[in-house]
């Protein structure tokens, strides 16, 4: 099958009937990123394109529980358990690889019964950002790198995660960082991975393997925000579903294995004029003035950020000293301990790499938030910190140490509110404050075995 996903709806029907399509899968990013939705037989989806879904499943924690009672929650939400309008996207239409019959797969956008953007679908909360770039005339543009881990099946909780066999027979017991015959030991599973990403168009860029054992890290070809979101979103739901096809488990948390490092959703991003010119550069090569006003509103806002780019109680694990990842929001050239880092770079290709992002984040949200902090940075022309030159692993602390810090800075931080719409941010604020709660009630291994008998 062959994929044009440039279309508008008329050759939506026309590319389904090309393809033989059956079925179609309606997918729905929730806050969580996981897939909601409906699976519509083709004439169905064809004859009733204003789906319904209700608007509560936005409101749900990771487990699937609402936060009712929860004041921003129930202004938001009400008391009627409304619906919203599923309109699909054609741009997004991809055939489903794995299936049997021939299924096809599209993301939906959400909207009230008056066709107004639900304010609080993560798509219409990176599209309300990026708005605000094309008000002035520019295009942010980004590329993801994210890491994730490949484990061996594990059903049972509460037994510790460890790598997967590979074709050797045997797992990794030290860190192969950049081995090709690592990523070798899995050839298998990822030739089914770049095969059924060139059927979706994903458009992967390079393979790598990771610190960790059995962490390895995907590239994405730069591109505009919701572009490289939607293959984000795919990807994730794809590499789960190969691995699993191939025995194992693949996960995107933060920090799956106590004595590995993390897994983070780096975000390389930079600014286009209406010509294509890079705005962080002025015509002589030189950095411009946008280009430090971004890097200083990512300084400011980033810590308030977090709750959106460090979105559980385990992504936290990630950000410690000595773990990998950036523990402040320092900033310097080709340099990896800084949270925000400038790659070496021909002007036209000057960019500003996020490594607080984790790689649980949900790529709209995250992309979201980022983007609204160097924005926040132009508009307020704020200025950055002198540049780091050593390594900023040893300064101190300046991100959030927990979910619940981080939940209380987002809450202040009002001019974050405005850029991503209060509504979106009431009814986040409540989701995961709830899954805090729900976290708070379970007792660890670890309280168990230090306090059980030593308290």
């Amino acid at each position: 099958m062959t994929e044009k996903v440039n279309m508008n709806h008329v050759d939506m029907d026309k590319w389904l009937t090309e393809n033989n399509i059956t079925e179609i899968e309606c997918l729905v990013p929730d806050l969580t990123g996981v897939a909601r939705g409906k699976i519509l037989p083709r004439e169905k989806f064809s004859t009733d394109r204003a789906m319904r879904l209700p608007e509560a499943v936005f409101g749900m924690t990771v487990t699937g529980e609402s936060p009712e009672g929860h004041e921003g929650y129930d202004r938001v939400f009400g008391f009627t358990d409304k619906d919203m309008v599923l309109i699909p996207d054609p741009t997004t239409l991809r055939v489903v690889p794995w299936a049997v019959d021939p299924t096809a797969q599209v993301i939906m956008d959400c909207v009230d019964h008056q066709g107004k953007p639900v304010d609080f679908a993560p798509r219409n909360v990176l599209r309300r950002v990026t708005s605000l770039y094309k008000d002035l005339g520019w295009t942010p543009i980004v590329a993801p790198e994210l890491e994730f881990y490949l484990l061996e099946r594990n059903t049972d909780p509460d037994i510790a995660l460890s790598p997967p066999v590979g074709r050797s027979g045997r797992k990794e017991t030290s860190r192969q960082l950049y081995s090709i015959d690592a990523v070798n030991e899995f050839d298998p599973l990822f030739e089914d991975i770049y095969d059924y990403c060139d059927l979706m168009g994903l458009e992967l860029d390079t393979l790598i393997h990771e610190f960790g054992a059995g962490q390895m890290e995907i590239n994405f070809l730069h591109d505009e925000p919701m572009l490289l979101a939607d293959k984000t979103f795919f990807f994730k739901r794809t590499l789960r579903e190969v691995a699993m096809r191939h025995g194992m488990y693949a996960t995107f948390m933060a920090k799956p294995m106590q004595n590995e490092p993390g897994s983070a959703m780096h975000i390389h991003q930079s600014v286009v004029d209406a010509q294509g010119q890079n705005i962080f550069s002025k015509p002589d090569g030189s950095a411009s003035p946008i280009f430090f006003h971004y890097i200083a509103g990512l300084q400011k806002y980033l810590p308030a950020a977090m709750a959106l780019l460090a979105p559980y109680v385990n992504s936290y694990r990630r950000i410690v000293r000595n773990g990998a990842a950036p523990i402040n929001i320092e900033w310097g050239y080709d340099n990896r301990t800084v949270g925000i880092r400038v790659p070496i770079s021909e002007p036209s290709a000057r960019r500003v790499e996020n490594r607080v992002v984790g790689a649980d984040a949900n790529p709209y949200l995250a992309m979201a938030v980022t983007l609204a902090c160097g924005y926040l940075g132009i508009v307020e022309k704020l200025k950055p910190t002198d540049v780091t030159t050593g390594s900023a692993y040893a300064s101190d602390y300046q991100l959030p140490r927990g979910l619940s810090e981080a939940l209380r800075e987002l809450e202040n931080a009002k001019a974050l509110h405005q850029v991503l719409g209060k509504d979106f941010i009431d009814v986040y604020l409540a989701v995961k404050d709830a899954e805090h709660d729900e976290f708070m009630r379970v007792i660890s291994p670890w309280e168990r075995e230090h306090l059980l008998m030593h308290v």
